[in-house]
């Protein structure tokens, strides 16, 4: 992966975490409160991530209101 930011680790991270733990679904606001940034900061971030990531695999689920990401462990 290219250089990452420090939001772009702290973001894998929490992904990481959350899938470990069981979690497999995530919206960018949520994220976004977990970790201290805002939901435009996460939102933009996760496209790039998804391409990027060797950690996980970050998906596009679903659109109703915003946004779900599908994470899975790579």
């Amino acid at each position: 992966m290219s250089e990452m930011s420090d939001e772009d680790r702290r973001i894998l991270s929490y992904l990481h975490d959350s899938v470990t733990g069981g979690e497999r679904y995530f919206r960018a606001k949520n994220i976004a409160e977990a970790i201290g940034l805002s939901a435009k900061q996460v939102g933009s971030r996760l496209p790039r991530l998804a391409e990027e990531s060797e950690d996980v695999d970050i998906e596009k689920w679903g659109r109703a209101r915003s946004t779900t990401w599908r994470v899975t462990l790579s």
